[in-house]
C-alpha cells in the first residue's frame, strides 16, 4: 500500500475543496456586493430566513417592483411575437438605464401600447361591421330584387317600405342605421337580413324552422370574402342570409335566435337606389378605414422595434435585480439594523476572486464601512463541486443522474471518460456503424455554436449535449470493429492475408470442407476467414463471453480499489481492514482465479472444461482434476483460494460492528473535557466518524482550539459571530453539545443488520454482477447477426436480381433498416446497457451518490434561461 500513498493526488478525482464563509456587509453595499458576487457565480447562500415567508421577508417590496417589470417585459414580448417581428439576442448598446427610469420608461411603453391596442380594436371592430354591412347589402339586395321581380302587382300596392322620407332625412349614421332593423310587410310579410359564421348556417336554419314552426323562408349565400372573427381573431367563412316571416311574435323569436348564435342583423333597403348609395358610402368609409388601420400598424411596429432593440437587455436587467433582492432576502440583519450577516459555501480556490469583488464593491458604493469576509467551521456537510468543460461535462451528468457525489468522494465520471463508451463499444462494434456515428458526432461539434444559439427539440437537444460521448462512442466502436473485423456485417483482409486457407487446394466450398492453419496469425483482430465459417458461431461466442467476463472483472476490481483510495482519504481504516481487503480477497478468490483461467486457457491452448474446473472446486475441491489441469499446482491453489473466500465472510461481517461498539464505548467513558481531539489524530477521527456518519454521537475531526482575547470576540447575532470568528474551548464544547444533540443514540443491533446486509448484498453481488456482464457478449453477438441478416436478406437478396428498380429497392429499405434499426436502436440499447453496469455493477463498489450540488448565485443561469 505504500506504493498506492506515494502518488501524487488527481485534481479531478475529488471535488473542489469547499469553505463555509461568513459576509458582514453594511446596508449601503449590500445591493451592489450581491450583485458583484452574481457576476463571478462563485458563493452558493444559506437561507437564513427559511422559517420566514416570502411576504415576511425585508426586500419583499423591491421583489414585488421587480415582478411588475417583469410582467410588463412579457407583455411587449408577447406583442412584438403577435406582431411577427424579431427581438434581438444581442442588442446594440445604449447608455445605461438605472432601475427607476426603466420602471417609467416600461409603464409609459405599455401604457402607449394598451391605448393603440384598445384604439386598434375599435377601429378593426367598426372595419369588421362596415365589411359585414358590404356584404349583405350585396348580396341580400340580390334576394330582394328577385323577389320583387316574381311579386305579384297587387302585393306590390300594400307595400309598406320601412325607409320612408323622414327616416332617410340623412340625420342617421351608418352605424346607427345598422341597429335599427329594417322589415317589408308585403300583405304581412317581413324579412330580416344579416351574416353568420358558414359553420353555424345549418343549425341556425333549423332552429329558426322550429322557432317559427315553418312560417318562414330562409335564402343563404356565401359571403365571398373572409371576415376576421372577433372572439378568436381568425379569418372565416360567413354566409349571408334573408329571413322572412310574417307577425310581431315570429320577428321577437327571430331576433333571440340571432343573438344566441352570433349572427349580426343589417337593415338592407328595397329601393335599389338607397342600397346603391348606402354601397358607396360604406365602401368610401370601409376606404378610409382600412388606411387608418395600416397607418396604427406601422405605427404600432415602429414602437415595438424600438422596444425589441433593447429588450433583452431590458428582461437581464430586471432578472438580475429581482435575483439580487432573493438573494438578500436569504440575509439578516445584525443587532444595530446596519449590515446585513449572510453565510454560504465557496470553493477554496475563490476565496481571492471574492474579496477582490467587495472591495470593488465597497468602493464603488462609496461605504464607509468594508465588508467583513471570513471562514467558519460548519457541521454540515459541504455541497460537491466539480469544475467541467464542454468535453467533460455529458459525463459528469451521466454520473450525476444516478446520485450526486458525497464531498470530495471519488468522482467515476474520471474513469467513465474512457470505460462508458469502451463498454458500448463492446457492444456495437462495427467500423462501419462506427464511422456513422463518427459523422454524426462531428457535425455537432463542428456547428455547436450555431447550434448552442437555437432551440432545439428534445431529441437533438439530448444529442446534442452528449455530442462528445456520442464521439468517443464512434471512436471506440471503430476501434472494436476493427478487433471484430465486421464492416456492416462484412469482413475485410485489412492486416494481411488469412492464416487458414482450404483443407484441400481443389475443394470449392471452404466453408463446408474445413480450414486448416498455414501461416502466423491474423496480425489485428479476428482472421476474415471464420465469417462464414461453420465454426464461426462457436468461435465468436467462446471469444466474446469470455472477454466480457475479463472486462467485467477488472472494472469490478477497480471499483473496490477507488473504495480503498475512498477510505484512504477520509482516514477511515476501518473499512480498508474490514470492507476493502475482504471483499478484493473475495472476488479474486473466485471470479478472479476464473480470470486467469481464460487467460491461461488462452495462452497455452489447452482443451480443459472451465464450466467442469469452476464447479467442481465448490462440490470436490480434493478431487483430481485430470484432463482440466492448466497448470501445475492448479489443485492446491484451488483449495487455499477457496479457504480465502470462505474466510472472507466472516472477516467482513463481524469485525466492523463488534470495534465501533467498542470505540462508542470508550468515547463515553473518556472525561468531558477530553472528548474533543485534535487534528493530528486525523485516522482515529475518521474512524469515529464512521459512527456518526450511521447516525452516533460520535465526533468530528477539529481543529485545536486557539486563545484569543475576548475583545477579538465581536458581537453575536443568534449564535454566529458577527465580527472575524474564532474558537475558543467553552464555545467549542457548546458547539459539539448541540450538534450531539442532532445524532441518535448508538444502536449496535442497526450497525450490525446494515453490515449483514451489505456483506450479503456484496457476495450475491459478486456473481451476479459478473453475470451480468455477460450482456457485452449477448448485445455483441445480436448486433452481428442482425447486421448479418439486413445485409444477406436484403441486399444481397435484392442485387440477385437483374432488375435496376429492385437493387434501388433493396439499397434503400437496407439503408432505412441500417439507419433506424441499427444506428438507432441498437445504439440506444447499447447505450442503456452501458449504463446500467456503470451505475449498478461499477460504481456500486465504492459510490454513495448522496451528495448535493453546489449551485451558486450566478448571472449566467439567467442568461442561459432567457436563451
Amino acid at each position: 500500500m505504500r506504493f498506492f500513498d506515494e502518488l501524487p493526488p488527481m485534481e479531478f478525482l475529488r471535488s473542489e475543496k469547499m469553505s463555509f464563509v461568513q459576509l458582514i456587509i453594511p446596508v449601503e453595499s449590500a445591493q451592489r456586493a450581491i450583485s458583484y458576487l452574481g457576476e463571478l457565480g462563485l458563493v452558493q447562500f444559506k437561507d437564513l430566513n427559511d422559517d420566514k415567508s416570502p411576504f415576511q421577508r425585508t426586500f419583499v417590496n423591491q421583489v414585488k417592483r421587480c415582478g411588475e417589470m417583469s410582467r410588463k417585459l412579457r407583455f411587449l414580448k408577447d406583442q412584438i411575437n403577435k406582431s411577427n417581428l424579431t427581438i434581438l439576442a444581442r442588442p446594440v448598446l445604449e447608455p445605461d438605464t438605472n432601475l427607476e427610469e426603466l420602471e417609467v420608461l416600461l409603464g409609459e411603453h405599455e401604457a402607449e401600447l394598451l391605448e393603440m391596442h384598445t384604439n386598434s380594436e375599435k377601429l378593426q371592430q367598426t372595419y369588421n361591421e362596415l365589411l359585414e354591412f358590404k356584404l349583405v347589402l350585396l348580396k341580400a339586395g340580390v334576394f330582394l330584387v328577385s323577389d320583387q321581380n316574381h311579386a305579384a302587382p297587387s302585393e306590390r300596392e300594400l307595400d309598406e317600405h320601412v325607409y320612408t322620407p323622414e327616416e332617410d332625412g340623412g340625420t342617421l349614421s351608418l352605424l346607427e342605421q345598422e341597429i335599427q332593423p329594417e322589415f317589408s310587410n308585403k300583405a304581412g310579410l317581413r324579412f330580416i337580413s344579416g351574416i353568420i359564421c358558414k359553420s353555424k348556417a345549418l343549425s341556425f336554419e333549423r332552429m329558426l324552422f322550429r322557432a317559427t314552426r315553418g312560417n318562414m323562408f330562409f335564402h343563404q349565400a356565401q359571403a365571398g370574402e373572409l371576415v376576421m372573427d372577433p372572439v378568436s381573431g381568425e379569418m372565416v367563412e360567413n354566409t349571408v342570409f334573408v329571413v322572412f316571416f310574417s307577425g310581431d311574435q315570429a320577428k321577437i323569436k327571430i331576433h333571440k335566435i340571432c343573438d344566441s348564435f352570433g349572427a349580426n342583423c343589417y337593415p338592407v333597403p328595397e329601393d335599389m337606389t338607397k342600397q346603391r348609395q348606402i354601397i358607396r358610402e360604406v365602401l368610401s368609409r370601409l376606404t378610409e378605414l382600412e388606411t387608418t388601420l395600416n397607418a396604427g400598424i406601422h405605427h404600432r411596429n415602429k414602437a415595438l422595434s424600438s422596444i425589441g432593440c433593447q429588450l433583452w437587455r431590458w428582461t437581464m436587467m430586471v432578472k438580475k435585480e429581482k435575483a439580487v433582492y432573493d438573494t438578500l432576502n436569504k440575509l439578516n440583519f445584525d443587532v444595530t439594523k446596519k449590515c446585513l450577516v449572510g453565510e454560504g459555501w465557496c470553493p477554496a480556490f475563490a476565496k481571492p476572486q471574492i474579496k477582490d469583488a467587495l472591495e470593488r464593491a465597497t468602493i464603488d458604493s462609496n461605504s464607509q464601512l468594508g465588508i467583513i469576509f471570513h471562514v467558519m467551521d460548519a457541521t454540515e456537510s459541504p455541497p460537491t463541486y466539480f469544475r467541467t468543460n464542454r468535453f467533460t461535462h455529458a459525463f459528469q451528468e451521466i454520473v450525476d443522474a444516478y446520485g450526486v457525489a458525497r464531498y470530495q468522494e471519488a468522482n467515476p465520471s474520471v474513469y467513465s471518460v474512457v470505460t462508458f463508451p469502451f463498454l458500448f463499444a463492446v457492444m456495437f462494434g462495427d467500423w462501419g456503424h462506427g464511422i456513422c456515428l463518427l459523422f454524426a458526432a462531428l457535425v455537432l461539434i463542428l456547428y455547436e455554436r450555431k447550434l448552442g444559439s437555437q432551440k432545439l427539440g428534445s431529441f437533438m437537444e439530448l444529442a446534442f449535449g452528449g455530442r462528445y460521448v456520442i464521439l468517443l462512442m464512434a471512436l471506440f466502436s471503430i476501434y472494436c470493429g476493427l478487433i471484430y473485423n465486421e464492416f456492416f456485417s462484412i469482413p475485410y483482409h485489412i492486416f494481411g492475408q488469412s492464416a487458414y486457407r482450404c483443407r484441400d487446394p481443389s475443394c470449392s466450398d471452404a466453408h463446408t470442407a474445413g480450414l486448416i492453419k498455414f501461416r502466423e496469425p491474423y496480425k489485428f483482430g479476428v482472421d476474415p476467414s471464420w465469417r462464414g465459417n461453420r465454426s464461426e458461431l462457436p468461435f465468436l461466442n467462446s471469444l466474446k463471453m469470455k472477454m466480457s467476463i475479463l472486462l467485467g472483472i477488472a472494472q469490478m476490481n477497480l471499483g473496490i480499489m477507488l473504495s480503498y483510495f475512498d477510505a484512504k482519504y477520509h482516514g477511515n481504516s476501518l473499512d480498508i481492514r474490514y470492507q476493502f481487503v475482504p471483499q478484493i480477497i473475495f472476488l479474486n478468490s473466485l471470479f478472479g482465479y476464473l480470470a486467469l483461467l481464460i487467460v491461461v486457457k488462452w495462452c497455452t491452448g489447452s482443451q480443459a472444461d472451465l464450466y467442469h474446473v469452476m464447479i467442481y472446486m465448490f462440490l470436490s475441491p480434493t478431487e483430481s482434476l485430470g484432463d482440466n489441469q492448466l497448470f501445475w499446482g492448479q489443485k492446491a491453489l484451488q483449495i487455499l483460494l477457496l479457504l480465502m473466500a470462505i474466510i472472507a465472510v466472516p472477516w467482513m461481517l463481524f469485525p466492523k460492528p463488534f470495534i465501533l461498539r467498542k470505540l462508542n464505548m470508550e468515547w463515553f467513558l473518556r472525561p468531558r473535557n477530553k472528548r474533543v481531539t485534535s487534528q493530528d489524530k486525523r485516522g482515529d477521527n475518521a474512524d469515529k466518524n464512521a459512527i456518526k456518519g450511521k447516525g452516533l454521537a460520535i465526533e468530528a475531526s477539529l481543529s485545536a482550539p486557539q486563545k484569543i482575547p475576548p475583545e477579538e470576540l465581536a458581537k453575536r447575532f443568534q449564535g454566529r459571530t458577527y465580527g472575524i470568528l474564532h474558537t475558543s474551548e467553552t464555545d467549542l464544547d457548546v458547539e459539539l453539545d448541540s450538534t450531539r444533540e442532532h445524532h441518535n443514540e448508538f444502536n449496535f443491533s442497526e450497525i450490525f443488520v446494515h453490515q449483514m446486509i451489505h456483506s450479503i448484498e456484496f457476495i450475491l453481488g459478486a456473481v451476479s454482477n459478473t453475470a451480468s456482464y455477460l450482456r457485452l457478449w449477448a448485445l455483441s453477438l445480436a448486433h452481428s447477426e442482425l447486421s448479418t441478416v439486413l445485409y444477406e436478406k436484403i441486399l444481397l437478396l435484392s442485387f440477385g436480381y437483374n432488375s435496376i428498380i429492385i437493387r434501388l429497392v433493396g439499397v434503400a429499405i437496407f439503408a432505412f433498416a441500417t439507419a433506424f434499426i441499427l444506428l438507432m436502436m441498437e445504439t440506444l440499447s447499447a447505450f442503456l446497457h452501458a449504463l446500467r453496469l456503470h451505475w449498478v455493477e461499477f460504481m456500486g463498489k465504492f459510490y454513495h451518490g448522496d451528495g448535493y450540488k453546489f449551485t451558486p448565485f450566478s448571472f449566467a443561469t439567467l442568461a442561459d434561461d432567457e436563451e
